[in-house]
């Protein structure tokens, strides 16, 4: 297996961390026969070699001593390696003008015979395997065909039936040409006498490549077929607890839903019907009332991924999801109560199901961290996100003991004016808040953005309520000075407060005057404005930020200017420059503040249409200024309307998602009803 090994010099080859040296050491670990030692060399292979599906010239020199261990019986887990094989042959895939990656490709694609060999192996692994890859990599389609065609004669294991339905998907997707019998082979699968797994896989492959071909009662059959299965479903061995390694691989092995395979089924399914939002909320409403409890929670996963990336009437869906907080089951409890928390008011439907734990588990309430400071729990912060009064006693409750949450603020936020009845919790809490010790950032940050959200809930209660809790915040400031440091929430924090105050908060001008030459110039002139309303100290400091090289600070300055109005027309020329060039977010910040300070649509049309189209991620900020604009920004409904006429949300992108997207497309479908239509 390892002939030659010592002949190449590793050292002079590179992977992700440096020098390849170690690699010989993790291609014999792959064929150790300690698990433990096996796991943490395929960890190696995956975190270093082949990293996030990177190439290396160390990549290219393992293919030979890879593929001589996947041909070795007497090597474990030869599964893994035939995978890690196809990953890297993978990747080479459309990147041909890159030398490294065509050579990888090429090195795996020579060896294409050797994997028709393997989809014939005694190990159940090694031809699940093998069946992709050789659909993959053979360049003979009709010598594919047949091959794939003989292994589902004769194949007897579930697992690898369920990876030849697969291989016969990819078939017809490579080769269409030739697609006419692997669609009947994939039709026949779908039909009795074929278990009910393999009904499963073949319907997400036909799905996915022939979806005339699927039967009219998909959504009922799919879910009598997942129950079917789940019914006969035996506890295999991996899913029994096992610590395994601290290693990546272990890690992800431990996360892996307790069904990983009937994951992957309902998954291929529901990724290969794409659009068809409606059969697919019907689909995942009768996975949620399933009798077995693995079922219900890949429905209640899959679920958060429909509902992050399509807008659609879920209220039906989001309740089965609530009535999952009732179960027994942690995985599926915990489950349903991360999907809540990330969907925000649209969680309404589930509220009761949430305040019912909430009020019955209040060890639930506060969740403490190894490291950093406490959060506040799941189901609480589910709750409050949603909009739900029943949250306000228990928050109250929380702030009366020893704990302050760090995110305390944002749940204040999303309660609104319901939130007031936690004024007083939050006054005596920043009233006891210590001056001068380690813990005195933690306690005073989330407390005074809760202050913050209070006053922004009623901005105009300021002789009473919110405006009683001056004094506390008074003590705060008088700390500044002593505190100040780069990148101190705790400033940052104090002088956001200190604004909402208005004429009442003049004990604080010295500090705010003492902040204009340092980085929290911004936000110091900003509450000065709020406090003096001079425009005589505030409009230099504020114009020279927007001249200065860090752009969160201009952005910080523009936020801040286009709060003065008319007022702050001495800055207008710089913000004008700064919607021609910077960051999307920067250019549609400056032409939101170039309009509420000189009315020029001129200039901030085209700006805000501009970084509409070229990034996503700065359309509720346009929205919001389309809504203040009124006619004036009727030349941009078009924008606006299409999208409020989009399925998809605006955040749906490749390359991941922010716990607050579906809160963030929410309020921009908002915006954009309120937006005038124009003349």
């Amino acid at each position: 297996m390892f002939t030659g090994i010592d002949e190449v010099d590793w050292t002079s080859l590179q992977h992700a961390y440096g020098s390849a040296e170690d690699v010989p050491g993790w291609l014999r670990g792959l064929a150790s026969a300690d698990p433990a030692e096996r796991e943490i060399a395929l960890d190696r292979m995956y975190g270093a070699v082949h990293h996030q599906g990177d190439v290396y010239d160390s990549t290219l020199a393992c293919v030979p001593f890879l593929f001589a261990l996947a041909g070795s019986e007497e090597v474990p887990d030869r599964g893994d390696i035939v995978e890690l094989l196809v990953s890297i042959g993978r990747e080479s895939e459309g990147r041909a003008a890159d030398g490294t990656y065509a050579l990888a490709g090429s090195a795996v694609r020579t060896r294409a015979e050797v994997f028709a060999g393997l989809s014939g192996d005694t190990d159940a692994a090694v031809r699940g395997a093998a069946a992709g890859a050789v659909v993959r990599f053979g360049d003979e389609p009709v010598r594919v065909l047949g091959l794939l065609r003989e292994r589902i004669t004769v194949e007897r294991d579930d697992r690898v039936l369920l990876a030849l339905a697969e291989s016969l998907g990819l078939f017809v997707r490579r080769h269409p040409g030739h697609a006419a019998e692997a669609l009947e082979l994939l039709v026949a699968q779908s039909a009795a006498p074929y278990g009910p797994g393999l009904r499963l896989a073949a319907l997400g492959q036909l799905a996915g490549c022939a979806p005339d071909r699927l039967p009219s009662d998909l959504v009922p059959l799919a879910v009598r077929l997942l129950r079917e299965r789940s019914a006969r479903r035996p506890v295999r061995p991996e899913e029994a607890e096992d610590p395994g390694t601290d290693s990546l691989v272990g890690r992800l092995r431990r996360l892996r839903p307790s069904d990983e395979e009937g994951s992957q089924l309902l998954r291929t399914l529901h990724t290969a019907l794409d659009d068809r939002v409606d059969d697919r909320i019907a689909l995942l409403e009768g996975q949620l009332t399933c009798p077995d409890a693995t079922d219900r929670c890949n429905a209640v996963w899959m679920s958060a991924g429909l509902m992050r990336e399509w807008r659609a009437d879920c209220a039906g869906l989001v309740a089965l999801i609530g009535a999952q907080l009732g179960s027994p089951e942690d995985r599926l409890r915990d489950a349903a109560v991360s999907v809540l928390t990330d969907l925000f008011e649209l969680a309404a439907p589930a509220a009761d199901d949430l305040a019912a734990l909430v009020s019955s588990r209040p060890g639930l309430w506060v969740r403490h961290w190894e490291r950093g400071v406490p959060t506040l729990g799941g189901p609480l912060m589910a709750l409050a996100r949603s909009g739900d009064h029943r949250a306000v006693p228990m928050l109250a409750e929380v702030l009366a003991g020893p704990v302050v949450p760090g995110d305390l603020g944002q749940a204040v936020r999303h309660l609104g004016p319901d939130a007031a009845p936690l004024l007083p919790a939050v006054r005596r809490g920043l009233g006891e808040t210590p001056l001068d010790s380690p813990e005195t950032s933690a306690r005073a940050v989330p407390l005074l953005s809760a202050l913050v959200a209070l006053g922004d809930a009623a901005p105009d209660d300021m002789s009473g309520g919110v405006g009683e809790a001056l004094p506390e915040v008074l003590r705060l400031v008088r700390r500044v000075p002593v505190g100040l440091r780069s990148g101190d929430a705790y400033v940052s924090s104090v002088v956001r407060a200190v604004g909402v105050f208005g004429s009442a908060a003049r004990e604080a001008v010295p500090v705010l005057r003492g902040l204009l030459d340092t980085e929290y110039a911004s936000a110091a002139a900003r509450a000065l404005w709020e406090v003096e309303g001079d425009t005589t100290v505030v409009l230099p400091v504020l114009i020279r930020e927007l001249a200065c090289g860090e752009a969160l600070r201009r952005g910080s300055a523009a936020e801040a200017l286009s709060r003065m109005g008319a007022q702050a027309r001495p800055a207008a020329e710089a913000l004008r420059r700064l919607t021609r060039s910077g960051p999307p977010w920067e250019r549609a910040t400056a032409a939101c503040a170039l309009w509420r300070i000189a009315g020029d649509t001129e200039s901030v049309l085209p700006a805000l249409r501009t970084v509409w189209t070229e990034s996503p991620h700065t359309r509720v900020t346009v929205a919001g200024c389309l809504v203040g604009m009124g006619t004036a920004g009727a030349p941009l409904r078009d924008l606006v309307e299409s999208e409020l006429s989009a399925r998809r949300r605006h955040l749906a992108l490749p390359g991941g998602y922010s716990s607050h997207d579906v809160w963030k497309d929410e309020r921009l479908l908002r915006l954009c009803r309120a937006a005038p239509a124009g003349g």
